[in-house]
């Protein structure tokens, strides 16, 4: 189990109230200082997945920051949790940077990943009994159902562009995603009980 997917589904399910929301409507900087504590070291994770790159990880991270104080003031009052659009801002950056020509041309230095330490993220997660529960979904999925997920969320593919990869049908692909997400939900809500 890819344990930032992991992160990807705690994160979706670990702000619930909105007052962080408020606060960073209303420009609070405590408010800033909330979200980094919160939220940095999964937003890296997330990153380095999809970059491979601890330089640029760390770069887009800040870029993440930013751009999420610069616009929280614009959200509807529709929004309740951080955590989803946080995570949204930090998956777009690195996405931009990914189609970039710099990402490109990053891509063609090799890099010696033994000179970085290990996030100490993984650890927290194997520790949390929700992890656990969560990991134990996702290992449940079909690999097809696998791999769609992980072709959407870290390389940004379509449904349409997934079964071109695949070589299936779109029907099929979209059934495979509805299905995983739908077994996730349900592992979710029911982790979501016990724990409670």
């Amino acid at each position: 189990m890819d344990l930032v997917w992991l992160a990807l589904i705690g994160l979706l399910e670990a702000e619930k109230g909105g007052a962080l929301l408020r606060k960073l409507k209303a420009r609070d900087p405590q408010a800033m200082a909330e979200l980094y504590d919160g939220y940095s070291r999964i937003l890296y994770a997330v990153i380095l997945r999809m970059v491979n790159n601890p330089g640029v990880a760390e770069d887009l991270l800040q870029e993440t920051f930013l751009r999420a104080w610069n616009r929280a003031a614009q959200l509807s009052e529709d929004y309740v949790s951080v955590g989803p659009w946080v995570l949204s801002i930090a998956r777009h950056c690195a996405l931009d940077y990914l189609k970039s020509s710099q990402a490109r041309l990053s891509a063609q230095v090799e890099i010696d990943e033994s000179v970085f330490p290990p996030t100490s993220m993984e650890h927290e997660l194997i520790t949390s009994d929700q992890a656990r529960l969560l990991a134990d979904a996702f290992r449940r999925l079909t690999p097809h159902q696998r791999t769609v997920l992980e072709l959407a969320y870290y390389e940004g593919l379509s449904q349409t562009a997934i079964a071109e990869r695949l070589h299936q049908p779109l029907g099929t692909v979209k059934g495979w995603t509805r299905l995983a997400l739908q077994k996730l939900r349900s592992e979710i809500d029911r982790s979501q009980f016990q724990l409670a």
